[in-house]
């Protein structure tokens, strides 16, 4: 019988605390996971985080580990799906020499069938940037390597699940099942002369 690793996406939401991330990846390193993406940044809230992590692993092996996550204290909430559960893209760079990529390549029709842009052009290099999925991004790669591909950097992946509502959506569901305490005045205010005497 085998067991069916696919491509999971995790996203925590956090409060944006110094060490939280050491915190997560020591969760994963423990259990000797491989992180294959990991990108944060500010979410739809102001003052929460959000963390994109990308894994390959069982469903079972993935469900403990964001149970493990949304044990830490700064941790709100932690969700997990395969890719056909989310919209994600991936940016990618390609740094080549502009001389001959100028002489070599039709450099529009490149560009258009990849949906690439150039960035930066100088003399020396040409910078072009393309998003999508990885297969869409290699395809780019391949392209650019026999015209002595200088530099190639792709970003950690980004996604929004499909089939959520956002997290502010979630907060305002919690606060109305478990509403906050009313404030209550202290009793003993007016008289914390007799309260706090020796």
């Amino acid at each position: 019988m085998t067991i069916d690793r696919c491509e999971y996406n995790i996203t925590v939401y956090t409060e944006n605390q110094v060490g939280l991330l050491n915190r997560i990846a020591i969760i994963f390193s423990r259990r000797k996971i491989n992180i294959e993406s990991l990108n944060t940044s500010p979410s739809e809230i102001e003052g929460i985080h959000r963390f994109n992590i990308v894994v390959v692993e069982t469903e079972e092996v993935v469900r403990k580990i964001a149970r493990q996550i949304e044990k830490q204290v700064e941790v709100l909430k932690v969700y997990f799906n395969p890719n056909e559960d989310v919209i994600w893209q991936e940016m990618a760079l390609y740094k080549v020499p502009t001389d001959v990529i100028a002489e070599r390549a039709l450099v529009e029709r490149l560009l258009r069938e990849h949906g690439a842009r150039a960035v930066v052009i100088r003399k020396d290099y040409t910078v072009f940037e393309t998003t999508g999925h990885r297969e869409e991004t290699d395809k780019l790669l391949a392209v650019l390597q026999p015209y002595g591909l200088i530099e190639f950097v792709r970003s950690a992946r980004i996604a929004i699940i499909k089939g959520s509502k956002g997290f502010h959506h979630k907060l305002r569901e919690f606060e109305r099942i478990e509403p906050g305490q009313e404030v209550s005045e202290n009793d003993y205010l007016n008289s914390r002369d007799k309260v706090f005497s020796m």
